[in-house]
């Protein structure tokens, strides 16, 4: 067994540089549709900076990390979330895991992001009344676990609607997990959002959608109450960094303008989110998570803000599980999460 687990492990650290190696020279964001694929969904995964493909827990929300991240510590539980972005987007999820004999581990997902209502007017400038704006995915994973390896896959259909006009998409997502049979230690490697358009908007053509491959790693050192996460993003292009070119530029000594540089360092860095939970006890602890890529594209000029952290704490009071998270995305606001989860089969007498 020692030696597929340092084969495996071998190709997760060889496989960052890979892709990387193949630079691409545009960035990712305002490229693709249904961008909101990219939004964390639960209070867990915007507490740790917004993506995770190996933070095992209890949480059904988390097949939107890594759909090979489903285990026991999910049956039977449902968890509900809910994010209220800026101005008045809103999104809310619902998450539920079930274990069978034969057919393995299944989960469903169901989220709605609503962008709000807007005033619709005619080319003289005529109110015409309000139109919405909104997202749909319904998602369905399956998971099975080889020992000290899991793997996983979610079939997802994605639904986006402007004023009755509708766009309609289906993805996947597939993922594995190696958990150490010993210590608190998981490596996490998934492919999400690689799908088609099935429908474009009326009178557009289709679009590529958010494709992403990320890679990750969590651990809990036995003798410390803190667990660390940290995931690579985007690996298959290198160069994700955007130069914004109405930027205040600097002067140089004689005069002219300096054109803002891309540096190999800066390009690195914006692949990789960090977090860490401080472990308090079995029913309290607190989150800390830094998005790089995101504090550099949201932060202004001459301030952050706090762009690109979020903070968050877990507290369980009997049977349920409350999540709260406050991601900061510009210096302007951020957004608040809460996630509410238990086991509804305990709940209804229901045994697995």
């Amino acid at each position: 067994m020692i030696r597929p687990v340092r084969r495996f492990l071998g190709a997760l650290l060889v496989l960052p540089a890979l892709l990387l190696g193949s630079e691409a020279y545009a960035q990712i964001g305002g490229q693709r549709a249904f961008a909101s694929l990219g939004l964390p969904p639960t209070a867990y995964l915007a507490g740790v900076g917004g993506v995770s493909v190996s933070g095992r827990n209890n949480d059904p929300g988390m097949l939107y990390g890594n759909p090979a991240l489903l285990n026991s510590d999910m049956d039977g539980r449902l968890a509900l979330s809910h994010g209220d972005y800026l101005a008045d987007i809103r999104q809310s999820t619902a998450a539920y895991v079930r274990n069978t004999e034969r057919l393995g581990r299944w989960g469903f997902g169901l989220s709605y992001l609503s962008y709000g209502d807007f005033e619709m007017y005619d080319p003289a400038g005529t109110p015409l009344g309000q139109f919405s704006v909104n997202d749909y995915h319904l998602s369905l994973t399956n998971a099975h676990t080889f020992g000290n390896f899991t793997m996983g896959a979610t079939a997802r259909l994605a639904v986006a609607g402007i004023a009755g006009n509708h766009s309609v998409a289906v993805l996947t997502d597939v993922g594995s997990v190696f958990k150490h049979p010993e210590q608190d230690f998981t490596v996490g490697l998934a492919v999400k959002n690689l799908g088609y358009q099935l429908k474009p908007f009326e009178g557009s053509s289709r679009e590529p959608m958010p494709f992403d491959v990320q890679l990750g790693a969590s651990i809990k050192p036995e003798h410390m109450p803190v667990r660390f996460t940290i995931t690579a993003h985007h690996l298959y292009q290198l160069d994700i960094v955007y130069l914004d070119t109405l930027q205040q530029r600097r002067q140089s000594l004689d005069g002219q303008q300096e054109t803002p540089k891309k540096s190999l360092g800066d390009k690195i860095a914006r692949h990789f989110v960090v977090g860490g939970e401080l472990i308090l006890g079995k029913s309290l602890n607190v989150r800390v998570g830094y998005n790089h890529l995101r504090r550099r594209e949201l932060r202004l000029d001459n301030v952050s803000g706090g762009a690109g952290f979020s903070f968050g704490a877990l507290l369980k009071l009997g049977a349920y599980q409350f999540e709260y998270t406050r991601a900061i995305y510009h210096v302007s606001g951020g957004t608040n999460y809460l996630t509410l989860s238990r086991n509804v089969h305990e709940l209804f007498g229901k045994k697995e």
